[in-house]
């Protein structure tokens, strides 16, 4: 077929949620456009495997940005997915809303309609909850969500060390209680990742009415008489092009889809020009707005071979791991790294919290491309509702060119204030009694005294923790790009559903957000398919 109802561009989160649920009307069809192969790799499904998911990975877009003035000059990596189930098919897996809080500033935003109590119900019926339904939870959705097979007990001593500061707990950070220490709840499914693709796409391929094409990398959006009506791509060396009888559905996320509306000729004129691309329709808001969750990671040795890492001893453990994971999916390999963290206040007179941890239960360094012998621990924190905002924009007009990504860290300098104390209440926890006994060589940071050390060496070492948002803002104001209905500001027949629609970034992992939000855009799409019929 070279005609559908929906065309669908960008298999991750968001579009695979789409596909699933816009298909689920037999008389509707639906093509899904995803410029990675299919999610085959055994890397993708076992949850350890994403630590080997990195630069150099077909299924990874592996994106740098440009160099940030706030980080001293450097270059920022963006992993980013490139399979089907998109990022959540090379994430940590956790599942995190972020607090209530968000949602009701995106509505006092302009944004009506998306406040918390709008979109708990998508939250709710996306998830398929282990342990129980609740106000909170939900039961039967696509999205597994459960407590770790086989938690690290190194684990413990971040847990512990939060109790001797006497923070805060929480044993669900999606539910009554937000802010403080536990553990985090993930994404899998009997031990398996259970991306977006294998929740939502999996169970549904053989439906006929539903296309998935796989390395199909979209050139641009056609658009005639102010209507978005077609999409060309090309898979291999030869170029198609699907016509949307209905509606086109952008989803390739905060980078790829400004990008393509970019090659597409819709964004602000002047930019467009000075590609050679011509505007077809001028939307200064495209590309804009972008920010991220800038992050910084301690790191320490340790002699506990309970902590993942390469030793004869590791080595051991790895081989055992296998097999307990081949014949019982438990085990080592099931950790999604990330185990434990918390949502803490950089200041007790700031309402919501505006910091997250994340320890890891190995040594991680520079994305992991670093690689230390021996075993070890990190930590990462980092600022939660950052001010800064950069862009995505052309690098060219070549549709394989990767985007121009300026993320802006620091370029507030109040992100480096929060940022600052939320390094020192870090340092605090990981120097605690609670890890005398295991706590070995701290890299980088050993004799770090002063405010302005600490602060330029997170200009020497912080980067993103993957939660890149804002890019086409849903508003009413003349910078958004999407109204509330996610449509395009002046274009018929095309929508962008991804966080690139996000107002403002959530306090928190952006996959499960992300998901709402095409649930709740299908339900959007199907209830106007009744209300004009063809």
């Amino acid at each position: 077929m070279h005609s559908y109802d929906y065309v669908i561009i960008g298999g991750g989160s968001a579009g695979c949620t789409l596909a699933a649920r816009l298909s689920e009307d037999p008389d509707v069809s639906v093509c899904l456009l995803e410029a990675g192969p299919k999610d085959t790799s055994p890397l993708i499904h076992m949850p350890l495997g994403f630590a080997e998911l990195g630069e150099k990975h077909k299924v990874n877009w592996a994106f740098n940005t440009v160099p940030q003035k706030g980080l001293n000059g450097r270059r920022g990596y963006q992993p980013r997915g490139r399979t089907l189930g998109g990022s959540s098919s090379i994430n940590a897996m956790i599942y995190i809303r972020g607090h209530r809080s968000d949602y009701d500033n995106w509505e006092k935003m302009g944004a009506k309609g998306w406040g918390w109590d709008d979109v708990l119900p998508y939250f709710k019926k996306s998830e398929h909850h282990e342990a129980g339904a609740d106000a909170f939870h939900g039961q039967g959705g696509p999205l597994n969500v459960m407590a770790l097979r086989s938690p690290n007990p190194i684990a413990e001593h971040f847990l512990e060390a939060s109790d001797q500061l006497q923070l805060p707990k929480t044993s669900d950070f999606n539910g009554a209680q937000f802010e403080g220490t536990g553990r985090y709840e993930v994404t899998q499914k009997g031990g398996q990742r259970c991306s977006a693709a294998k929740a939502y796409l999996t169970p549904n391929l053989a439906r006929r009415n539903l296309s998935v094409i796989t390395d199909a990398h979209v050139l641009k959006i056609n658009v005639e008489n102010n209507k978005a009506t077609s999409v060309t791509y090309k898979v291999k060396k030869t170029e198609h092009t699907v016509t949307a009888n209905r509606e086109i559905l952008l989803s390739a996320g905060a980078f790829g889809s400004p990008h393509i509306l970019l090659l597409s000729g819709i964004g602000a004129k002047d930019e467009l020009a000075a590609h050679g691309i011509d505007c077809v329709h001028e939307l200064p808001g495209v590309g804009k707005n972008l920010h991220d969750h800038l992050d910084y990671i301690m790191s320490y040795k340790t002699d506990n071979t309970d902590a993942i890492g390469r030793s004869f001893i590791g080595w051991m453990k790895v081989i055992k791991g296998l097999f307990e994971y081949a014949t019982k999916k438990t085990g080592m390999f099931t950790t999604n790294i990330a185990e434990v963290g918390g949502f803490y206040r950089s200041d007790p007179d700031i309402k919501v919290p505006d910091l997250q941890m994340h320890f890891l239960v190995t040594l991680v360094d520079d994305h992991g491309r670093i690689v230390h012998k021996g075993h070890g621990y990190s930590c990462h924190v980092c600022v939660l509702r950052p001010k800064s905002r950069g862009h995505v924009g052309l690098a060219s007009a070549d549709p394989f060119d990767d985007p121009l990504i300026d993320p802006g860290f620091l370029n507030d300098d109040a992100d480096m204030d929060v940022m600052l104390k939320g390094v020192r209440l870090m340092e605090r926890m990981l120097e605690s009694p609670a890890f005398d006994s295991i706590r070995g060589e701290r890299l980088y940071t050993q004799g770090m005294v002063t405010d302005e050390d600490w602060r330029e060496e997170i200009r020497n070492r912080a980067d993103t923790v993957y939660h890149p948002v804002g890019t086409c803002k849903m508003g009413t104001d003349k910078m958004a790009v999407v109204g509330t209905d996610l449509k395009v500001h002046g274009l018929k027949g095309l929508r962008v559903v991804d966080a690139s629609i996000m107002p403002q970034l959530n306090s928190g992992n952006t996959n499960a957000p992300t998901i709402m939000i095409a649930e709740k855009a299908a339900d959007m799409i199907k209830s106007d398919a009744q209300r004009t019929p063809e």
